[in-house]
């Protein structure tokens, strides 16, 4: 009722259906005004001339041939009366059906460059950045609107493909000295005279080193996940979460983490590289931050419209007012436990490839300690399609990682 309510087409029918009623009723009320006022004079002036001649019988009075002849002329006019508002009441009701359709017709031709505007705007709002409206019309408001909305894509998608230029120049410009550093340390400790202090060294610097490059690869990552999606094709989560977990697995044991695992075919339409990585920095994100013998939970689940994917893992208790500030850049959680693994944009990532895919990503605290992530990804790849409104996850009851 509410969408009805705001469209603007249906607003416009209403207004010319309203105009037109209350101008033929206003039409139909004059009519009848001016017909009972004409009726009136001229069967004054004719039984004034009747009566004037009139010689009433025997058995009436002069006053009751003066009510008979009143009585039928009131009759008279009551009869035309009750015929002009019953046909024109008729007449009126075909007319207004009738401007109510011509209304709709005519609020749809009107409306029809502001719907060719929506739709573009919906592409956009698809990551699709090459459409234009190029609308073919005299000038006016509506051409107007649409030669400075198409101006405005012609920015926007320079800025947008400068923006991708300078990102490409950027991971080789920041990838190449940290490669030569890490070249550089590895030969000085492959140096048969080299003293432990500089193996010592060596093993920090390239930990350093290792670090760097995951902070840069997440940082590409993220810019690509917030930029087009150019690539799609049908992949089935369930097999790039146990890509990404297999992955993960030598990380756990070092940490002393248990990755259980329960997936279900969960086929979506998306960019398979970038919703593994996704995949992958739940898992991680759900391995690193997490206790000495705990565990990690892996979840697909297919439904009829969307996939889920659930991840959720022991670790601190976080407070549920602390949950939003997860999903910002360069926000982790060793903020508060003291550790200094990661990069903060795991889940960052995360929620930039869902929204990408016209999904989302939520997460809310597990009973207990740690979280419970929750991304939903639509099934439908359409542009014009509804982006997923994402429910709070639940936290998961269990105690124990799935096998």
């Amino acid at each position: 009722m509410g969408e009805w309510r705001g469209n603007l087409r249906v607003r416009l029918t209403v207004v010319f259906s309203l105009v037109f009623a209350l101008a033929g009723g206003s039409v139909l009320a004059g009519m009848l005004i001016m017909v009972d006022n004409a009726m009136e004079y001229s069967m004054g002036i004719f039984f004034a001339d009747k009566y004037s001649g009139f010689r009433p019988d025997l058995d009436q009075s002069p006053e009751q041939a003066m009510t008979s002849l009143a009585a039928s002329k009131q009759t008279i006019m009551d009869s035309m009366q009750a015929n002009l508002l019953f046909k024109g009441g008729l007449t009126l009701l075909a007319m207004w059906v009738l401007a109510t359709a011509a209304g709709w017709f005519v609020a749809g031709r009107l409306l029809r460059p502001l719907s060719m505007i929506t739709a573009t705007a919906h592409r956009i709002a698809g990551r699709t950045l090459h459409k234009r409206i190029d609308l073919e019309a005299p000038p006016g408001e509506v051409k107007s609107l649409a030669d400075s909305f198409d101006s405005m894509l012609d920015r926007l998608d320079e800025a947008f493909a400068g923006q991708g230029r300078f990102i490409a120049n950027a991971a080789h410009e920041l990838k190449t000295p940290i490669a030569l550093n890490r070249t550089l340390v590895e030969v000085a400790m492959s140096r048969p005279d080299s003293p432990p202090q500089v193996h010592q060294l060596g093993q920090n610097l390239l930990a350093v080193n290792e670090r760097h490059e995951r902070l840069i690869d997440a940082l590409l990552t993220l810019a690509r996940a917030e930029d087009a999606v150019t690539e799609r094709r049908q992949v089935d989560v369930a097999e790039l979460a146990t890509i990404a977990a297999d992955t993960t697995e030598s990380l756990a044991r070092r940490l002393g983490v248990q990755i259980g695992r329960e997936l279900a075919p969960s086929p979506v339409i998306g960019d398979p590289i970038l919703l593994e990585q996704m995949i992958r920095n739940l898992i991680d994100n759900a391995t690193r931050y997490n206790v000495d013998g705990g565990w990690v939970r892996v979840q697909t689940v297919a439904r009829p419209r969307h996939a889920e994917i659930v991840v959720s893992n022991t670790g601190a208790v976080i407070s549920s007012y602390e949950v939003p500030t997860l999903f910002e850049p360069f926000r982790r959680l060793t903020d508060r436990v003291g550790s200094s693994r990661g990069s903060g944009l795991g889940l960052s990532i995360v929620r930039a490839v869902a929204q990408a895919h016209r999904g989302d990503a939520v997460a809310v605290p597990r009973p207990g300690g740690g979280l419970v992530v929750r991304v939903i990804l639509p099934r439908s790849a359409h542009p014009l399609a509804e982006p997923v409104l994402v429910a709070p996850a639940q936290p998961e009851p269990h105690d124990a990682p799935l096998h």
